[in-house]
């Protein structure tokens, strides 16, 4: 065999559609051990390659979204950009003039181009996520080719010209175009498409956000909004490691946000962080309520839609230009940035940490929640007008400057110096987005990456349930499906569910006759037997107590029987295979599950201790399911 086709051979394996395991009892071997390695090596393999890819990708967007600001907002216009402590800083600075007549219409100029270059790919207006959850559910994973390109430059030219969004956005839906890519190139079904996409999420985020656990996690959460996609975690997992581990090797390793020490846990201030997840599900409701109201009225606009980001960006200018402005005036730094433009991670260190011309007192409670709602204002412009950005990152500002808001109005309440308002910012960053986006697990561990520390797992556990409750019938993204049940996905798998709900003692028929053997039984008791039971392909073997000890099959017997030289002293051991069965409290999709994996259409039925009790055939189970589905369930109301 020569290289090749060795190469070949290998690959049409791991194309080869992956079978659905079946459940084996524990204490029956499965005689279909091999076919789990296939299935971990080619989900491996594939998780891998997307996880490398979006790495690539994540990485390279990163740094070109980097230079494009350099040279238009901070060269150009003269913007300095509010930076968190993990976001790289320019090598030197320089005497720049602020011109804010630039600064005004730069993000136009990006959202025109934008619009222009969104008219080959509709899809990758907005935000992106919604996009790719509809491909999840609606469109088998399959995403076109040419979004990954047009994502990227529609992306590029919104934010590095200050249009106010995130780069997770965008790496996100590259990531999960890239899985998809990943799958249709390999001629991969359905089922792994989907995975493969999921994977592609975690491996975009885990790049630029080096979460990987938060991202992987975001990845199955966020595509419903009762539950998670547990087919895609191990996947989601592997991609993210693989996609974390190349970009720190590019970037290095640091964790997004600094703080000074520790957060210690004080069982006193868990009451704060109860009333914060309100507050924060308060302001939530109020983006979410702004953010489609201005949505709506662009989409009233006339013209061309291709249009819109531009009158989008211009009003993001008119917006932030004044406030900077006068905050440049105060502070004594014209072009001073505060978080307006771009993702706002560093308005969110401004609020863990603080400047050093940050307002003390009441005064840095009314400038945390002026940026917190402007944040709003623009964030809306920017991706209801149908600018190609995220809505990740500026969810997690508008949270962590509502939160350091409220710990620092609770520090001046309460006079209390051992409340930090740097904890209150990242509960409330966390609160926010998981509650608005229904990821709270998600959440929970992205918070905890991006400060390098779980100090405050305690309290964003508390605020996340309760932001969760809150925030229960609304959401961030609106091509989320409630649960697995209503998701087209599932749709084909109803009569699973029904077979779930039916125990196998109920369907098989335990006064039917049927043939078993002793393992010591010659075979030409067995022939005699298994002629007796023409209707019969499977004939348990079963020790002088009941117990099971294996099964014999039809083929099996034949085999043995055209044997003469050794057919005397050939007995049922010898041509016996392991065991495989059902527990009488099994549902019929286990059995239904086991079947197929093993290729046979009866299986027999143990009680609790091992012993034969019945033997369950495909027509009982038909029979089952037809009484079953005369009254189908009706599945909930969707609020």
């Amino acid at each position: 065999m020569t290289w090749r086709t060795l190469i070949r051979e290998t690959v049409d394996r791991w194309r080869q559609p992956i079978p659905s395991p079946g459940r084996l009892l524990p204490f029956f071997p499965s005689t279909h051990s091999s076919i789990d390695l296939r299935i971990v090596s080619r989900m491996l393999l594939h998780a891998s390659l997307v996880g490398l890819a979006a790495g690539l990708a994540g990485v390279a967007f990163f740094y070109l979204l980097e230079l494009l600001q350099w040279l238009l907002l901070e060269q150009a216009a003269g913007y300095t950009v509010l930076r968190a402590h993990g976001e790289p800083s320019p090598a030197s600075v320089g005497v720049r003039d602020f011109r804010p007549w630039l600064l005004a219409i730069l993000p136009a100029i990006g959202g025109l181009i934008c619009g222009l270059i969104s008219r080959y790919a509709v899809e990758v207006r907005g935000g992106g996520t919604d996009a790719i959850i509809t491909s999840f559910h609606h469109q088998s994973g399959t995403m076109r080719k040419r979004v990954i390109g047009i994502k990227a430059l529609a992306s590029l030219l919104t934010l590095g010209t200050g249009g106010s969004g995130g780069r997770e956005g965008p790496t996100m839906y590259i990531g999960g175009a890239l899985g998809s890519l990943t799958g249709q190139l390999l001629q991969l079904t359905a089922r792994e498409r989907r995975i493969l996409l999921v994977a592609g999420i975690a491996a975009g985020i885990s790049a630029v956000f080096k979460t990987p656990l938060g991202a992987a996690l975001l990845a199955v959460e966020v595509l419903y909004r009762d539950g998670f996609e547990s087919d895609a975690l191990i996947p989601s997992v592997f991609a993210s490691v693989v996609s974390y581990s190349l970009a720190v090797s590019i970037t290095g390793e640091s964790t997004l946000f600094a703080h000074d020490g520790h957060f210690p846990f004080l069982p006193a201030h868990l009451p704060l962080y109860a009333l914060l997840a309100v507050v924060v599900a308060a302001a939530a409701t109020l983006f979410l309520g702004v953010f489609r109201l201005i949505r709506t009225a662009f989409t009233k606009l006339p013209g061309p839609v291709w249009i819109r980001p531009g009158i989008g960006g211009l009003a993001l200018g008119l917006l932030s230009v004044p406030i900077i402005l006068l905050v440049g005036n105060f502070v004594h730094i014209p072009g001073q940035g505060i978080g307006l433009l771009g993702g706002g991670y560093g308005a969110v260190q401004m609020a863990i940490s603080g400047v050093s011309w940050l307002p003390d007192g009441w005064h840095a409670v009314l400038l945390l929640s002026v940026i917190a709602f402007a944040k709003m204002v623009a964030t809306s412009f920017t991706i209801g007008s149908g600018g190609s950005a995220g809505d990740f990152a500026p969810s997690l500002a508008i949270g962590g400057l509502v939160g350091g808001a409220f710990g620092q109005t609770a520090r001046i309440l309460f006079a209390d110096p051992a409340i930090d308002p740097g904890a209150f910012a990242l509960v409330g960053m966390g609160a926010f987005y998981g509650g608005l986006a229904h990821v709270p697990l998600a959440a929970v561990i992205l918070v905890c990456e991006l400060a390098g520390s779980y100090d405050l797992l305690v309290p964003l556990m508390l605020a996340q349930g309760i932001a969760f409750v809150v925030l229960r019938n609304r959401s961030l993204y609106e091509a989320q499906e409630s649960d697995h049940i209503h998701s087209p996905v599932r749709r084909p798998d109803r009569t699973t569910d029904l077979l779930k709900t039916i125990p196998v003692e109920e369907a098989a028929l335990k006064n039917r006759s049927f043939a078993r053997f002793q393992p010591s039984d010659p075979i030409e008791h067995i022939t005699a037997e298994c002629r007796a039971h023409p209707d019969q392909e499977i004939f348990p073997v079963v020790k002088g107590d009941g117990t099971i000890r294996g099964i014999i099959s039809w083929s099996s017997v034949a085999t043995a029987s055209s044997n003469r030289d050794f057919l005397p002293w050939i007995i049922a051991s010898d041509v016996m295979q392991p065991p495989v069965a059902v527990f009488e409290g099994n549902d019929l999709r286990a059995a239904v599950e086991l079947l197929a994996a093993n290729g046979i259409r009866q299986i027999p039925v143990v009680n609790s201790e091992a012993r034969l009790t019945a033997l369950l055939t495909q027509e009982d189970i038909v029979t089952a399911w037809a009484r079953v589905s005369t009254h189908p369930v009706q599945p909930e109301t969707r609020p």
